[in-house]
């Protein structure tokens, strides 16, 4: 498929959504259609059909939640039938809820209940077969795969190993071409990859965004020798932006979240297919929603502390208030997480459980109320992290924790956390095994409801860190 088809593409997904929105509810405005709907569901006497210029704005905000709702199907890749058919359901089922919703509450610009069931019906048959039908006309039967690597002999090896239809390689490896390397073109300079049969260098690994979006690849395969921070991770990064599936040789299974699927889609045995999004649609909306809520209240529950607390750090001790640490995030990116300051400055370590003697006065009573944590709450609105999830983790410390073990890197699938499964059961940095046991039991698990269970219990180690330190004062 060419640059042209995918973008073509991507305009009649759009299109033809917005065009089946508007026509479906056009026609369940309809008088004689509101009627037969709410008598046959027994919706009692059906509300007058809206005229032209009152349904203009409702047609608008119907079309607009439906559309964003749609829009990972925008994107020009090959499906399979039954995953075609459910990932366009359930967008759409997400919002009719959200445009029920609004009728609940009486919003002004609301579908009455028969032209809204009448419109999903619709909807529900018309769209899947849209979508089914623009990948017959643009997009190739085969799966298309993309091969990531450096050595001529992984990439030949992922070539043999999948039974995809493979559309080049990408490679950041760069030689001359007096050693008889394949030359590409990667962003305006002369992009020298490995020679590989009658297989093309698409480029380098600074072209992969626009190389998954205009080469209609369904899946990656990452050849490379390690799996990384910098490349291999940020590779995979690429992919989840462009909703590309991941497989990888079985030498890296340990550092991945593998997917449910045994063999994954068109592939052999030496390849593993990767879970980039290990949770659904609806949990990562909900999830958000609920950390927006969260930080948003408690930073406003909490500003009148913050400044006392921040008066008592410049009293007790010289340095910022502030503390500032490089943390990971998603696919092993970094992100800077900031803390009321709880040691002297310049006297960390990365070594867990080394810091003790480091503590100021103040700093030992922010850690046993867990204070020093509420300037994360602004990183938690901020969408780089979540109120509950594997917790974020130094980067240099981490570097001392991946010599543990490389399944270290499993947690990096999913937004890191204030709090989660390891903190309530005591798992630290000076137990990673148990600590990542527990972060990937969480991964497994995770709902709204297992998140509630888990700040409850929370909020209530900390009541009892309070009550404790309470009692201490009285004693002595």
């Amino acid at each position: 498929m060419t640059m042209r088809s995918g973008q073509l593409y991507r305009s009649l997904g759009f299109v033809g959504t917005v065009a089946m929105t508007v026509l479906t509810v056009v026609a369940g405005n309809a008088p004689w259609v509101q009627t037969r709907v709410a008598r046959l569901l027994r919706l009692g006497d059906p509300s007058s059909a809206s005229s032209v210029s009152a349904l203009t704005p409702t047609l608008a905000v119907t079309t607009l939640v439906i559309a964003v709702a749609l829009q990972p199907l925008y994107k020009p890749r090959s499906r399979r039938v039954l995953d075609t058919i459910t990932g366009t359901l359930r967008p759409l089922a997400i919002a009719v809820l959200v445009l029920a919703t609004l009728g609940y509450f009486g919003f002004p610009y609301r579908l009455a209940q028969p032209t809204l069931l009448f419109a999903t019906i619709g909807l529900g048959a018309a769209l899947p077969v849209w979508f089914l039908a623009l990948q017959r006309r643009y997009l190739d039967g085969n799966g298309r795969a993309l091969v990531i690597g450096h050595e001529p002999e992984r990439i030949e090896t992922a070539i043999q190993r999948t039974s995809e239809s493979v559309v080049g390689y990408a490679s950041s490896t760069h030689t001359t071409a007096a050693n008889g390397k394949r030359v590409g073109t990667d962003g305006g300079y002369k992009a020298i990859g490995p020679d590989v049969g009658d297989y093309d260098c698409l480029g380098g690994l600074s072209r992969l965004d626009e190389i998954l979006e205009g080469s209609n690849v369904g899946t990656v395969i990452p050849m490379l020798a390690e799996a990384d921070r910098g490349e291999f991770f940020g590779v995979l990064a690429a992919c989840h932006r462009h909703g590309v599936d991941v497989v990888v040789p079985d030498e890296h299974d340990e550092s991945v979240l593998l997917s449910d699927r045994h063999a994954g889609v068109g592939t052999e045995a030496g390849l593993c297919e990767i879970d980039l999004e290990p949770w659904g649609l609806q949990q990562r909306l909900g999830k958000r929603l609920f950390d927006v809520w969260f930080a948003g209240t408690m930073l406003l529950a909490t500003a009148p502390l913050g400044a006392l607390i921040a008066v008592a750090i410049k009293l007790d001790s010289r340095g910022p208030v502030f503390y500032r640490q490089d943390r990971t995030a998603m696919f092993g990116d970094t992100f800077p997480v900031y803390k009321f300051r709880s040691m002297f400055p310049e006297s960390e370590t990365a070594t867990p459980g080394e810091d003790e003697r480091r503590i100021t006065r103040v700093g030992r009573l922010l850690r046993r109320t867990h204070l020093d944590e509420i300037p994360q709450l602004w990183s938690i609105l901020q969408g780089r992290m979540s109120v509950v999830g594997p917790r974020a983790v130094w980067t240099e410390e981490e570097e001392l924790l991946l010599e543990e073990s490389q399944a270290w890197q499993k947690r990096w699938f999913v937004k890191p956390g204030l709090t989660g499964l390891a903190q309530i059961n005591d798992a630290s940095s000076e137990t990673p095994r148990e600590k990542l046991q527990c972060d990937l039991q969480y991964i497994r698990r995770q709902s709204l409801r297992f998140d509630a269970k888990i700040i409850v219990r929370q909020l209530w180690q900390v009541f009892g860190d309070l009550v404790s330190l309470f009692t201490d004062r009285l004693r002595r």
